[in-house]
């Protein structure tokens, strides 16, 4: 890869860190619509067991040609980069300006489930029957209400390789699957914090949930792929739930400043003023977002090839 591909890639990851930040923005479908999820899943494979036996007998050259190092490093320093710099942000977005920014979340993803149905239309009526019930099933599983969960660290490294498995699909939010395990502010406050104890233990997670759910993923894209495509859109389509802006407070917590923060939301329906039509047009840039985003990692044709 040349400066400028590494700084695609990079760009991309920045995209991702922030999907990956925000409950129901899945940072897969940011990496799929800018046509390097494939790479992703194929990259993220070379951790394997013929990896570590050429480590093992320091068959370093052979170990650095399995990996593609420069798409990985690029993708994953663009990731570390918005979650370490945006956080804060998102956090005080979230609290000034929920509907608006919730807003452009919804387009966008309902773009993104526009480009990821191109890729596999003309569908049958087998397709259809696979759509339907993965936006149901992803939809009663984002209803799910908040988990009271276990405030230690051996769960919150399953917590880490639970959320990466969602993080990885296009459509599933891991930050969504850390809402509904009760871990999301927790996690939220650790990188605020610098608490590199959490920190690293769910990275830990991260890394183990990582190299064996991708194998799923890979195995399923080579021998199913129309059908998991198509099931990945129904996923999105149902997913559409978490991203709803107009939201009313069911519950609430403490943060780890005391400041009391929502834990959960239910979904009602939008006012009549002047704000839908802000709202609106927030989506609107979400949708032309995507179509920019979209181009960020295709230097040639894209690698998700048309089934």
């Amino acid at each position: 890869m040349n400066w400028l591909s590494s700084l695609r890639i990079y760009a991309v990851g920045l995209c991702m860190g922030v999907a990956d930040l925000i409950p129901g923005v899945s940072g897969g479908t940011i990496a799929f619509i800018c046509g390097v999820y494939d790479r992703l899943i194929e990259g993220i494979k070379s951790f394997d067991l013929e990896l570590l036996r050429r480590v093992l007998r320091r068959d370093f050259a052979g170990a650095w040609a399995k990996i593609p190092f420069f798409f990985l490093a690029a993708l994953g320093l663009g990731i570390v980069t918005s979650i370490l710099t945006l956080s804060k942000i998102l956090a005080s977005l979230f609290t000034t300006h929920p509907v608006e920014l919730w807003s452009f979340f919804f387009g966008l993803i309902l773009a993104s489930i526009l480009l990821l149905a191109r890729e596999t239309w003309r569908w049958s009526v087998g397709d259809f029957g696979v759509f339907l019930v993965a936006t149901v099933a992803t939809y009663v599983l984002v209803g799910l209400p908040v988990m009271r969960t276990p405030d230690s660290l051996p769960f919150l490294f399953l917590s880490g390789a639970v959320a990466i498995s969602a993080m990885i699909l296009p459509g599933i939010s891991g930050s969504y699957i850390l809402v509904i395990l009760g871990k999301y502010h927790e996690v939220l406050a650790a990188l605020n914090d610098r608490d590199f104890v959490r920190i690293g233990t769910f990275v830990l997670g991260i890394a183990v949930g990582v190299v064996t759910f991708v194998r799923i993923v890979s195995w399923l894209l080579h021998h199913y792929r129309k059908t998991t495509l198509v099931a990945l859109t129904g996923v999105m389509a149902g997913a559409l739930r978490t991203v709803w802006p107009w939201k009313e407070v069911v519950s609430t917590r403490l943060n780890s400043k005391g400041i009391e923060v929502p834990l959960e939301q239910a979904n009602i329906l939008p006012p009549l003023d002047g704000s839908v039509a802000i709202a609106v047009a927030c989506a609107v840039v979400g949708c032309l977002a995507v179509l920019v985003i979209s181009r960020l990692g295709r230097e040639k044709p894209a690698s998700a090839r048309r089934v």
